[in-house]
């Protein structure tokens, strides 16, 4: 029995393995590609260079690119928290079978495939007026990521216990004390997991910037997206080391902030 336990424990080791290998390895080789001295995508790299991470922070069309998907993801990573948050909130305290259907709406964007929500919002962007836009591009991200802010909160409020906010409201504190002193501290993990995946969804955002940018508001993604059909030089593997970077800091951040959450006392 003991060895047949060592047997499938250490199988499923080396397959979990196995799968972190595959699941990684092709961010290494883009990794060591970003640090090429060859004027082509070529594994493995003739020799170590800087050039392209230079070549990307000194072009104009990388830095605006770069600039643009900011200007888009600070906002949408707020609004979405917000409007996320709001909603996980009433959604916990309704007792309606409207509860459903409205969570259901707000979930929709998990469900649909991203291409019928882009064409969707490419066709009611041009009619309102908000293609091509930088409030059009935010709008839409925040439809994007609104659901995993609600989604993140929404598992907290599951196990979270509605008798400290009526302790609160018996000692004489008003909703919004109680929620700010008591509600929200506790929340305060799954807010900030929220938006950390706000921010990495909008900053990675392909399929729906694409429908929606124009040559003069273009998030990088595009911007890579146009470059890699016409040149494969390697800063296109510098700029994906970057958001490689910037998605693996996210994740640390929540990690980090879920770690103290749990020593925290009372918690």
């Amino acid at each position: 029995m003991l060895y047949s336990v060592r047997f499938w424990g250490g199988l499923r080791g080396v397959i979990n393995a196995m799968l972190v290998v595959y699941m990684l390895a092709p961010l290494a080789v883009i990794l060591i590609i970003s640090f090429s001295s060859a004027m082509f995508l070529t594994f493995p790299p003739p020799g170590f260079s800087l050039q392209y991470y230079e070549k990307m922070f000194s072009n104009p069309t990388w830095t605006r690119a770069i600039l643009t998907s900011v200007k888009i993801m600070v906002p949408t990573a707020i609004i979405a928290t917000v409007l996320g948050t709001a909603a996980a909130l009433a959604l916990s305290r309704m007792q309606s079978r409207w509860a459903l259907v409205i969570r259901g709406i707000l979930m929709a964007p998990l469900i649909i495939p991203v291409i019928i929500t882009a064409a969707a919002i490419f066709g009611v962007f041009r009619i309102w007026g908000l293609y091509g836009s930088l409030p059009g591009l935010i709008i839409a991200h925040v439809i994007l990521t609104l659901p995993f802010v609600m989604s993140t909160v929404s598992a907290n409020l599951m196990v979270f216990d509605n008798r400290l906010e009526d302790a609160a409201a018996n000692c004489g504190a008003p909703p919004f004390t109680a929620f700010r002193r008591i509600t929200l501290p506790l929340i305060a993990p799954s807010v900030l997991s929220g938006m950390l995946f706000a921010m990495v969804i909008s900053f990675d955002e392909l399929v729906v910037s694409l429908f929606l940018s124009t040559p003069t508001v273009r998030p990088v993604t595009v911007q890579m997206w146009s470059n890699i059909k016409g040149d494969t030089d390697p800063t296109i593997a510098a700029i994906a080391t970057v958001l490689f970077l910037f998605s693996l800091l996210a994740l640390l951040i929540d990690g980090l902030a879920r770690h103290k959450s749990g020593r925290a006392p009372g918690l």
